[in-house]
C-alpha cells in the first residue's frame, strides 16, 4: 500500500512520539511505499531549527517524492470550495496533500483525521 506521510505524522515521528515511530517501522516491515510532496517537506522544515534539518533529510531518504499535476490542484480547489459551502474550512496544505495522495492512490497517514475527512481520500491514523 502507498502511504502518504502527512506533515503531522512526520512531525510526530521527528519528535519521537512512540506511536509514530512504531508505525514508521511497520511501513517498511510490511512493504508499504511511503510518499510525500513539497507541501509536507515545507511545513515540517519551517518548524525545525537549522541543526535539526539533518533529521528531516534522514527521514526523507527512503521516501518517494511525488508531484501531481495541475488537474489535482483543481481537485484540491474544488474540495476547498465544497468544504467552504458547507461552512467548514479545509486548509490549502491539507487540500493539496489530499489531492496528491489521491493522484498516487495513497492512503494519508496522519492524526489529523478531522480535516482530511473533508476530502474523499482514505486516511490511516496511528
Amino acid at each position: 500500500m502507498r502511504l502518504f506521510a502527512d506533515s503531522v505524522f512526520v512531525i510526530d515521528y521527528l519528535q519521537g512520539i512512540p506511536e509514530a515511530r512504531r508505525r514508521w517501522e511497520a511501513v517498511f516491515a510490511e512493504g508499504d511505499e511511503p510518499v510525500v510532496n513539497e507541501i509536507v517537506v515545507c511545513e515540517v522544515r519551517a518548524g525545525l531549527y537549522p541543526h535539526e534539518e539533518v533529521y528531516l533529510d534522514a527521514f526523507l531518504e527512503p521516501v518517494e517524492f511525488v508531484q501531481p499535476g495541475p488537474e489535482h490542484a483543481m481537485i484540491a480547489g474544488r474540495w476547498r470550495a465544497e468544504a467552504h459551502a458547507r461552512g467548514r474550512h479545509l486548509s490549502l496544505p491539507d487540500a493539496l496533500i489530499a489531492a496528491a495522495a489521491a493522484a498516487n492512490d495513497a492512503v494519508v497517514l496522519t492524526r489529523n483525521v478531522h480535516d482530511f475527512a473533508l476530502t474523499p481520500v482514505r486516511v490511516e491514523t496511528y
